[in-house]
């Protein structure tokens, strides 16, 4: 498990190697491609997208909700698990038990980079909690910690190929936007239209599981306002449309990018891992 002075305790320049995650959240704060750049800079070895972490979750939930009569609750943010745990338990039957994009990237990433310590940037304080129980990551920073590193070590990030060490999967760019995974896990044929509901804040997705429409099959929530995008360890004050263009344009950018050949067809490299839960204690 991960100590919890190893938040803050990096030191860059860093020494050795060291694997940086970033969700797609990320270009609400920072300059893409600039920041492979910057990261490149202060040390990060391999620099990788939580992405193909995210297909690789949509292929499990495809899978669970194929074969679902009940409820299925959405588990890719840790803040609707805590707080169903929390206060509404009786749900807890209902979260599907499949891991979150960041637990499901990092063992992807333990089994091409075993020897890479692995860092998660985080935009929430949900999120840097999960990580630091994960035991798979090693050190945890978020987006206003790394803003206030990249402004006093001064990263010019002008001398690297902008590229991240791609994992073929660019469409979950826009899963840290609400309704982003249910738009990109390809229900048609598994789950109605009209069985979906997409909410966005812990308000109010309280509200409805206090009074929950039975023709509801499958819940895709956020505990933030307008998903990842809203959280707390976010520096912008900008407004969440405003955010939200920014992973769109960004998603349009990546489509005109071309994938290197030899990263086509790693889902099969991934097979043999785990990427579901027992339950949620």
């Amino acid at each position: 498990m991960v100590n919890k002075k190893k938040e803050l305790n990096l030191k860059f320049p860093l020494r050795g190697k060291y694997l940086i995650m970033l969700a797609p959240s990320f270009v609400v704060d920072f300059s893409y491609p600039q920041i492979i750049g910057q990261l490149k800079e202060l040390g990060f070895d391999k620099i990788v997208e939580l992405t193909f972490g995210a297909k690789m979750v949509n292929r499990e939930y495809h899978a669970l909700l194929e074969n679902s009569n009940q409820l299925v609750i959405s588990t890719v943010c840790p803040g609707i698990v805590e707080t169903i745990k929390e206060k509404f338990p009786q749900y807890k039957k209902n979260l599907i038990q499949v891991v979150s994009p960041m637990i499901a990237m990092a063992r992807v990433c333990k089994k091409f980079y075993p020897k890479h310590k692995i860092v998660f940037l985080s935009p929430c304080n949900f999120k840097k909690s999960e990580a630091k129980k994960s035991g798979i990551i090693d050190y945890v920073i978020d987006y206003r910690e790394l803003d206030e590193v990249l402004k006093k070590q001064k990263t010019s990030s002008k001398n690297y190929e902008f590229r991240f060490d791609k994992f073929y999967n660019d469409y979950t760019k826009i899963y840290p936007l609400a309704g982003g995974l249910s738009k990109t896990t390809r229900l048609k044929g598994i789950v109605k239209k009209n069985e979906v509901k997409i909410i966005d804040g812990i308000s109010k997705v309280s509200k409805f599981l206090q009074k929950p429409d039975k023709n509801i099959k499958f819940l895709d929530c956020n505990f933030c306002l307008g998903g990842c995008i809203g959280g707390p360890c976010i520096v912008s004050q900008e407004k969440i449309n405003k955010r939200r263009k920014k992973v769109l344009n960004y998603f349009a950018v990546s489509q005109k990018e071309e994938i290197p050949k030899f990263r086509i067809g790693l889902v099969e490299k991934a097979k043999g891992i785990n990427f579901r839960l027992k339950s949620f204690k």
